[in-house]
């Protein structure tokens, strides 16, 4: 007969880590693991963190930035370096991580290939790094090869209180320090003409247009607990409340670095414009039914098992 191993009697510590935290307690990453087995773990630190940007000025348009908008900038300010203007990017040339600009700029770039594990921390990487360059006279492209070792995230770095971004009909902003140009309007042509039309709702946060040629899109980022919001954009479904303009239609979300991205197809020829006074009347109306705590009813809960099905994660 097969031998089963005896359940140890040793119990697990749950006395907090060196650190305050609970061993057992949930990691506050946010990767859902307990502490103990993820950042609290050996090597801990590079572990996958759900939510990166979490207590950043501007998450959820960072996220935009990041999975939505082809061309947008931002400016940060970083701590001990006031004086140095730094802009955040959505992509920069070569899609490089980081850069040390001749003009004195320093660029990060939010659209790059690697992750390892928690994009905060690499991001925050390649830009002391851009920034270490600068301060030894020397410019250049910063890159990641590797996990960066343990390091401080943006959120130890960003002095910012607000994140004011710029959407950009291409990418002409990559020359705006550069005084000799020649030879470049050949890259800046072909990156431009793949950068499809987008601008940043005004009338509410972290809402992006967009048109892709074919089709139309409101793309909108929003901070809620996902199961709050999914059940809040149930009951607006089911009372047919989350149609954004006539002939719209919510198809679906994203789910990217911890947040959730409602998407609407839009009819052709909307605009952003024309979606304001919608979006805002739109934030009303979600506001009110996130504040509903009512039983949702049978409808409501067939309605939000729909929408969870129609969930895709795309970070």
């Amino acid at each position: 007969m097969p031998l089963v191993a005896k359940k140890s009697r040793v119990k697990t510590s749950s006395a907090p880590a060196a650190d305050g935290i609970n061993p057992r307690a949930a990691c506050p990453c946010g990767s859902g693991k307990r502490y103990k087995a993820c950042h609290g773990a050996p090597g801990g630190g590079g572990v996958y963190v759900a939510r990166p940007f979490e207590g950043l000025p501007g998450e959820c348009d960072l996220i935009a930035m990041r999975e939505l908008v082809p061309s947008a900038t931002a400016s940060l300010t970083i701590k001990g370096y006031a004086d140095v203007p730094v802009q955040l990017g959505s992509v920069l040339p070569v899609a490089a991580p980081a850069m040390s600009r001749d003009s004195g700029q320093v660029w990060l770039g939010l659209q790059v290939q690697h992750n390892y594990g928690d994009v905060s921390r690499d991001l925050a990487a390649a830009l002391v790094s851009a920034l270490e360059m600068r301060a030894a006279g020397e410019s250049g492209i910063v890159g990641l090869t590797s996990a960066p070792e343990p390091g401080p995230r943006l959120q130890d770095l960003v002095e910012n209180s607000t994140l004011d971004v710029t959407v950009h009909e291409g990418f002409d902003w990559w020359l705006a320090d550069v005084e000799d140009t020649t030879g470049l309007e050949g890259a800046l042509e072909q990156a431009n003409a793949a950068a499809h039309p987008s601008a940043r709702l005004s009338s509410v946060t972290a809402a992006y247009w967009t048109n892709v040629g074919t089709k139309e899109h409101l793309r909108w980022v929003m901070p809620e607990p996902e199961d709050d919001l999914l059940t809040a954009l149930a009951r607006l479904h089911v009372s047919g409340a989350d149609v954004i303009v006539p002939d719209s239609r919510f198809v679906g979300m994203f789910r990217a670095h911890g947040l959730l991205c409602p998407v609407w197809d839009v009819p052709i020829g909307t605009g952003a414009e024309a979606l304001e006074e919608p979006a805002a009347a739109f934030k009303v109306a979600l506001d009110a039914a996130l504040a509903d705590d009512s039983e949702p009813s049978a409808e409501v809960r067939a309605a939000r098992a729909g929408l969870a099905n129609r969930q895709v994660t795309i970070r």
